[in-house]
């Protein structure tokens, strides 16, 4: 392994409205490693990182490329030196297809002919660079209507087709299945042995002790310690990241009661989405699990139940209500409906709008905050004041503070203060802790047991095999737009993985 330094950053301050976001902080990759970047969700990973790709400027500090230094002015500039960074959030135009999103960061070939004849060409790169990898991506799909999985498959394909020699991935294999992670950061070790470097910016222990050459590890926006990550366990890399080894939760078995929610022959408009006859029900006081490849419908079956826009065909039976897709947001909450999808900055949360505004917008229609036009701002800050501090959403410098500053388990965390600020009946979540540091990922799971212990029915539905295994109850695997097979607790893993991969 090469020990020629690709990046290093050196004494980085940055802050963000007098928060101190990094202070004195380092991080050097070398050519031919994997560099794994550990910390908690507000410790500066993804600040650090974004300076690097040229996203933010920093206040002090030096920024080295091949032991030279630069000063970026902005993403295109750190194209320039081929670096490439694929984001925890997406940055993809939605409206357009996966080819045309990929042109955008390539530069202009002169002579390579109309930008049709580009298109075309570029098309058929990048169904080989997809196999390359090991993808399956058609380049003409429009990107709203992939999974959230493939949404990520092309934000890697985008950076990799731009030349990037440092790659820099925020949370690559969230939203992956653990065959699928286990390609990419092979795919991605093969990549630094062939001379380039790679930023791992992760929270799963196991993929740093398997992938990484080395780790370094930031807590409080400040670099603790680089080390190599054979010579230690996962429980001391938890203690250096969270300060503390982290307990772990031990499963209480539940009791199921009635039925809450009963999904029957669930289906797309024929020729207008994946989903191909979903049969399920969920009971009180359990935890039902969705487990499958992403891309096999998980989304538009969480859209469908949560009431955003998704035509469906079948039935969704609330128990006491009738079809749910009749009722309207206002209704959803009413009944004790609480929602939390997987893009949490696009689906969940208003980034414009302030931490406590995001909170109290739940119970707007409920007039515990008055009337539309004249709300009771003391009440409404004091309500979320309350949550932010039971529900541990760290980060909050002031109520009045935009919610997209929020860090990415924070967000999730304000989320969840939302939705269960009133006890919930029914819970529905997608990929509830992607991106979520260890302790993040505890507090998130713990209020989804306590739900259901509370005598909630809750739905599960995560790409992370290991996220459904600690929580469910029950678990249906989804293929090709059904559930194909179902298991009770304790599940076989091989045999959930069989199901998750098998064809008819």
């Amino acid at each position: 392994m090469s020990q020629i330094n690709a990046i290093q950053l050196t004494g980085i301050n940055k802050s963000f409205d007098g928060f101190q976001a990094l202070s004195d902080a380092s991080f050097t990759a070398c050519w031919g490693e994997v560099h794994a970047l550990l910390g908690e969700n507000g410790a500066g990973k993804s600040s650090l990182m974004n300076i690097a790709a040229g996203l933010y400027a920093p206040e002090s500090g030096s920024l080295l490329i091949n032991d030279n230094p630069v000063r970026l002015k902005g993403p295109s500039d750190a194209s320039g030196h081929r670096i490439g960074m694929v984001h925890q959030h997406f940055k993809l135009v939605r409206p357009f297809t996966v080819a045309q999103n990929i042109i955008l960061g390539l530069p202009a070939e002169p002579g390579a002919g109309s930008y049709s004849k580009r298109l075309k060409h570029l098309e058929a790169q990048i169904t080989a660079k997809a196999a390359e990898l090991g993808f399956a991506i058609d380049p003409r799909q429009i990107v709203e209507t992939l999974s959230v999985a493939e949404q990520q498959r092309v934000e890697i394909l985008k950076v990799l087709m731009a030349g990037a020699r440092i790659l820099i991935l925020d949370e690559p294999t969230a939203v992956l299945t653990d065959q699928e992670a286990e390609r990419l950061l092979a795919t991605v070790q093969s990549f630094a042995r062939q001379g380039a470097a790679v930023v791992l910016v992760t929270h799963k222990m196991a993929d740093v002790k398997r992938y990484a050459d080395r780790v370094t590890v930031m807590r409080g926006g400040r670099t603790v310690q680089t080390l190599a990550p054979q010579g230690v366990s996962i429980e001391q890399l938890v203690r250096l990241t969270v300060g503390e080894s982290a307990p772990t939760a031990e499963y209480q078995a539940a009791s199921p009661g009635e039925a809450r929610l009963v999904v029957r022959d669930l289906r797309s408009p024929a020729g207008q989405g994946p989903l191909r006859g979903i049969d399920m029900t969920l009971h009180a006081g359990q935890i039902y699990g969705i487990a499958g490849v992403g891309g096999n419908g998980q989304s538009e079956l969480a859209n469908a139940l949560m009431g955003l826009a998704q035509a469906t065909e079948g039935e969704i039976l609330l128990q006491g209500f009738g079809d749910l897709r009749t009722a309207s947001s206002e209704s959803r909450r009413a009944l004790g409906i609480a929602s939390i999808p997987a893009d949490r900055y696009g689906a969940a949360l208003a980034g414009s709008l302030s931490v406590a505004e995001n909170f109290g917008i739940g119970q707007i229609h409920s007039g515990r905050y008055g009337p539309f036009a004249f709300l009771r701002g003391k009440r409404l800050q004091e309500d979320a004041a309350a949550a932010i501090e039971a529900f541990d959403v760290q980060g909050v410098r002031s109520l009045k503070q935009k919610a997209a500053l929020l860090s990415g388990g924070n967000a999730q965390k304000l989320v969840i203060a939302r939705e269960f600020s009133r006890e919930p009946q029914l819970v529905l979540v997608h990929s509830p802790s992607r991106g979520l540091d260890v302790r993040a990922t505890q507090a998130v799971h713990g209020r989804l047991r306590a739900a259901r212990d509370a005598g909630a029915a809750v739905l599960v539905i995560s790409e992370d095999l290991d996220e459904v295994l600690a929580l469910a109850d029950r678990i249906g695997v989804m293929n090709g737009g059904r559930i194909v097979a179902q298991f009770e607790r304790p599940a076989d893993r091989q045999a959930i993985g069989r199901a998750m991969v098998s064809h008819d």
